[in-house]
């Protein structure tokens, strides 16, 4: 059975899908590699496209940590970069004063967090999400699909330059091209009010994001994502994610909304300042 968890501290909201049985949960994944005692081999080397370059198609998941989020719930299965994309770093990301400002007063009143109110996450979010994705690539595209709210990601590799103005997207504009093995993305045109985390380390809309990723094995996916963002942040930075590959399953129709009977036994979290 799996559970999908629409997560912020300190709010949790959880919801089951409705046809958790459903949509070939449990068919075989073709052509995996096996050992000689049967078992998917997932250190042999990744599958190849016509091209020569890695294929990312597959399903992947996360890394999944035992956060404990409080007194509302027990250990969830989420990345520590779901709770604080910078969380592996060894300092304090390099704020703008203004955005540091604004970090404190988002981690206050979680309640703004977009993700609680089941809107679009954004595309850097995609990577540290507690659902699965799913990444076909074709000549020229490479399309990324979520369970979350069914949305899609996609990022065009055939030449094609970067908008010079952009109208201001979720997921921003996309575009990828090869370096050896490595597909770089490189994403311009966000929004100007997104969140990278639940802690709210923001993204404006002057934030350029550029992806390096690899499939090293046949069952990872590595993606390091740089955020140079010179209206938050004083510097560019860079954190690196590890994608499990996820066999013998498959996406699951799901919107955050659809049944939900959490939120009349959520806790409301009174405004900064006032008496409790």
């Amino acid at each position: 059975m799996r559970l999908n968890l629409l997560f912020a501290v300190p709010i949790v909201l959880a919801a089951t899908p409705a046809a958790l049985f459903a949509q070939w949960l449990g068919y075989a994944t073709p052509g995996v590699p096996r050992t000689p005692d049967g078992k998917p081999d997932l250190s042999a080397p990744p599958p190849r496209s016509a091209d020569g370059k890695p294929d990312f198609s597959g399903m992947w998941g996360w890394i999944n940590i035992g956060t404990p989020c409080g007194a509302e719930c027990t250990d969830t299965q989420i990345s520590r970069e779901f709770i604080n994309i910078a969380s592996t770093l060894k300092g304090p990301l390099p704020y703008q004063p203004w955005a540091a400002e604004l970090v404190q007063k988002r981690r206050v009143e979680q309640g703004l967090d977009p993700n609680v109110h089941c809107m679009p996450r954004g595309a850097p979010r995609i990577w540290t999400d507690d659902y699965y994705k799913r990444i076909f690539m074709t000549p020229g595209n490479v399309i990324i699909l979520t369970e979350r709210n069914m949305q899609y990601r996609h990022i065009f590799t055939d030449g094609r330059l970067l908008p010079k103005d952009p109208n201001p997207t979720w997921n921003g504009y996309s575009t990828g091209h090869w370096e050896g093995d490595t597909l770089v993305v490189e994403t311009i045109g966000f929004r100007d009010d997104l969140w990278l985390d639940a802690s709210g380390n923001p993204l404006t809309e002057q934030g350029e994001m550029i992806e390096r990723i690899q499939r090293p094995t046949y069952g990872t996916l590595e993606v390091e994502i740089t955020i140079d963002d010179p209206k938050a942040y004083t510097a560019p930075w860079t954190v690196k994610v590890t994608q499990p590959l996820i066999l013998d399953s498959e996406l699951i129709d799901y919107y955050c909304l659809e049944n939900e009977r959490d939120s009349v036994h959520m806790r409301q979290q009174a405004p900064l300042g006032t008496p409790q």
